[in-house]
């Protein structure tokens, strides 16, 4: 059935009217399609919304499943024609909503009272009618029956989950009871205390059941997307998770979906756009069954384990959501939370619900930062949901029947959480998960309380025990941590639009790509350094040789490669794809100011510690002067790998269109080498100055700084790393080095750049003319004056003596 076509309108009289003493009493039925936003108060925030997109884009391409509400009018006389409104009146009156065992009981039964209650005749008539023409001669077609409240959806308020959900519902009958039982669950418990909780009277909120055509995704796929990112706020991206099956499973927090970044830019563009993308594991999924008692409709099924290594979305259809997902943030003028189903049978994707995102479009313009004092074990790991730390007792229930057991400033432990749970939660230190995403329920709540979760990870509900003090920490990047014992930490916050103006153009250190977003809204010129083997590392895990040679390797590191790289077309598009998606993650958190992108710069034993690295790497006494940097890109054994970092950056750059990309060369021992390097990046669609590609090189080496106008015959600028020329000058190790080495190294190799620079004079006098024992601290002074570290590049010609510094780095 297209969704672009709406249905005649159902019989009942006037479409118009609103909730107030003035209503006709027809007005029982709306159709999605003569609905919009306007229209809040008669058919609840996700039925408006539903019209507003089916009204407004559907010739922009946005895709909505047609269907049809019943009013806020017609319920409210469901409650006061019945005598139903009295008695709730009276059992909520006076109700302590923290008292859980009472908030239990009196909810119970006005959902009895609520589903055992008979439709008006006019209300029965209606919705039998717009049945029959929405599901026409189509003897198999199935109904979603949503919820949709009156104050559901606002900017301000996130009522999400707080009603129900009844999925593949199918016939009259089971509709009709559907729709008794949303009407209920607007007396869940969770419901019930999130109204007292947020000011919201009970009798000022109405229901809308919203009948909407089943997408087949219980034969394909579902999710949650947000037109932001949902952890640090940066607005250039798109943020998909994705899994098999009904979308419920995600959104309850019951799967570990597969995730994936789209930056906006890109996409309008037309370029390739994804940023990233993650294998989420996606072990069970929800689907239809055969019952037609409502409840009973659907399941939760393994997915079989080849399937689980996979992607449940590809990549056009990643770009095709995203798109749909601009159109309706564009609309709406605002970050949206959007719920989207792949049905399985056509292959075309459709949005189930918009709504306004509401934690971090209101979070304002304070940056606050958590950071650990202390150490502890790590026992559990997930993913982290907020950037906080939070310490208390671990509380394991496995059954909402427990709450009462629960003490506030406990850290909450459970398998998964749904709305029954929202009453504990905000009493809670931190939230630890087995299951869920970054978008299921314990996420969205966490962040909505402003409090740390970790979710996802598969074992805390078994590992952490009742009463043990633990520390719960999402302020290191992508994982969360559970620490044992209460482990010390600090919190500061910073007015970002306060910060003064500063005259040193400040770049960072970028090491990981997970929290580049995140460290792009502080101040900086862009990134100085981003090392490629910390993408590496972490995107890869695996040499990039056992890689190409996958086929030549014995049969269990064979497997082992295998079981990783499963999502990818082939081997080397793993290599390949993964380290583009670590460099286009920074790339794009800092667009359009300079990411400086070092090739990798592993050491001999470095690389043998990446899985099957042991089998191509030389054993070396001393691997900081062995085969690394410029040598090894240039020698034959490592040219494949070498040409596979070059195509990851040549995609980003060229293809993606992130051009803000330049490149660093570590560990330059002669000019035949940089000039052989720069040659080879050339050959391989890496051509300096071509697109805007400037090459830098590390300056690490006293003959790099005694023959400095040489290799700026080849490269833009040097980064100097003060680490490996000292080592280089000392013989000495990188760390636990004496003062007295360390200026020993400084006063060679700083006071070796003859540059003409009125301050680099000055710094390096300065420190020629310490005292041994301040000497190093005469090199911290200089560093801390330009950065950690600094670049100089020509600006003229090179027999020149204009230099300018530019870049902090290592």
């Amino acid at each position: 059935m297209s969704t672009d076509i709406a249905p005649e309108e159902p019989t009942g009289g006037p479409r118009n009217g609103t909730v107030d003493d003035t209503t006709d009493d027809a007005d029982n039925v709306r159709w999605f399609a003569e609905l919009g936003l306007g229209d809040l108060e008669v058919v609840g925030g996700k039925n408006a919304s539903l019209g507003e997109m089916i009204s407004n884009l559907a010739d922009a391409g946005v895709s909505v499943p047609d269907g049809f509400a019943t009013t806020a009018a017609a319920y409210q006389r469901f409650l006061g024609d019945t005598g139903l409104a009295a008695r709730i009146a009276d059992q909520l009156r006076g109700l302590d909503t923290d008292d859980v065992r009472a908030l239990s009981a009196v909810g119970r039964e006005i959902r009895r009272a609520v589903i055992e209650q008979p439709f008006p005749p006019a209300l029965e008539a209606d919705i039998r009618a717009a049945y029959a023409q929405l599901a026409g001669d189509d003897a198999e077609v199935s109904f979603a029956v949503r919820s949709s409240a009156t104050a559901e959806d606002l900017p301000d308020a996130s009522f999400a989950g707080q009603q129900e959900t009844f999925l593949n519902v199918r016939g009259i009958d089971a509709v009709l009871q559907a729709v008794r039982e949303v009407y209920a669950s607007l007396y869940n418990d969770r419901a019930i205390a999130y109204r007292v909780h947020h000011g919201f009277e009970h009798e000022t909120v109405s229901l809308s059941a919203g009948v909407q055509r089943m997408v087949r995704s219980d034969v394909g796929a579902s999710g949650v997307l947000f037109t932001m990112d949902t952890e640090s706020g940066f607005r250039d991206a798109v943020f998909v998770t994705a899994a098999y099956g009904l979308g419920e499973g995600v959104v309850q927090g019951a799967v570990n979906p597969d995730e994936f970044y789209v930056y906006k830019p890109a996409l309008r563009a037309g370029r390739p756009a994804i940023l990233k993308r993650g294998v989420g594991e996606k072990a069970t999924k929800m689907v239809y069954t055969e019952h037609a008692e409502v409840g009973r409709t659907t399941e939760f099924v393994d997915v079989d384990p080849a399937d689980r290594r996979l992607l449940s979305l590809t990549d056009d259809e990643v770009l095709e959501l995203a798109r749909q997902a601009l159109r309706i943030e564009e609309h709406y003028g605002r970050p949206m939370d959007i719920e989207w189903g792949k049905d399985g049978l056509t292959g075309k994707i459709y949005v189930l619900q918009a709504r306004p995102e509401t934690v971090q479009s209101r979070s304002g313009n304070t940056s606050e930062r958590y950071k650990l004092t202390g150490t502890g074990e790590v026992v559990v790991e997930g993913r982290a949901i907020g950037q906080k730390i939070g310490s208390g007792a671990v509380r394991v229930l496995t059954d909402i029947d427990q709450m009462d057991e629960f003490v506030p400033g406990d850290v909450l432990v459970a398998d998964m959480t749904d709305p029954d749970w929202e009453p504990i939660m905000k009493r809670a230190a931190a939230i630890v998960t087995n299951r869920g995403g970054r978008t299921c329920h314990a996420a969205i709540i966490a962040r909505e309380l402003g409090i740390p979760a970790v979710v996802g990870t598969g074992t805390a509900t078994r590992v952490l025990s009742d009463g043990d003090p633990v520390t719960v920490s999402c302020a290191e990047g992508d994982t969360g941590l559970v620490y044992a014992g209460e482990v010390g930490f600090e919190v500061s916050e910073t007015e970002l639009d306060a910060m003064p103006e500063i005259p040193t153009k400040i770049m960072m250190n970028v090491g990981t790509p997970e929290q580049a977003f995140a460290f792009s809204r502080l101040p900086h010129a862009g990134v100085g350094l981003a090392r490629l083997e910390f993408i590496i590392n972490r995107q890869i895990g695996i040499h990039p040789r056992a890689l190409l040679d996958l086929d030549q390797l014995d049969a269990p590191l064979k497997r082992e490669i295998e079981e990783r790289i499963a999502a990818y077309p082939s081997a080397r598009d793993f290599f390949v794809q993964r380290v583009a998606e670590g460099i286009s993650m920074i790339a794009a958190a800092f667009a359009p100011e300079p990411v400086i992108v070092r090739m990798s710069d592993f050491k001999s034993n470095e690389y043998a510690n990446l899985l099957g690295g042991e089998i191509y790497e030389p054993h070396e006494e001393n691997p900081m002067l062995g085969y690394r940097g410029a040598s090894r890109y240039l020698s034959a054994d490592f040219a494949e790998c070498f040409a596979m970092e070059c195509e990851a950056l040549r995609y980003v750059r060229d293809e993606m269109g992130l051009t803000n990309v330049k490149i660093m060369i570590p560990f330059v021992r002669t000019v035949a080498e940089i000039e052989g390097v720069v040659r080879l990046l050339g050959e391989h669609g890496l051509r300096r100055g071509e697109n805007g590609l400037s090459v830098v090189m590390m300056c690490e080496l006293p003959s790099n700084a005694l023959l400095a106008g040489d290799f700026l015959e080849h490269v833009d600028g040097f980064s100097i790393g003060s680490h490996d020329m000292t080592r280089s000058r000392t013989s000495g190790p990188r760390s636990g080095w004496s003062a007295q080495h360390a200026c020993g190294a400084a006063r060679t190799s700083l006071t070796s750049y003859r540059a003409g620079n009125t301050g680099a004079a000055d710094q390096a006098s300065t420190i020629r003319r310490a005292p041994e024992g301040q000497c190093a601290t005469a090199l911290r002074t200089a560093s801390a004056s330009w950065g950690s570290t600094w670049a100089v590049s020509r600006t003229t010609r090179p027999s020149s003596s204009s230099w300018s510094k530019t870049v902090g780095a290592e």
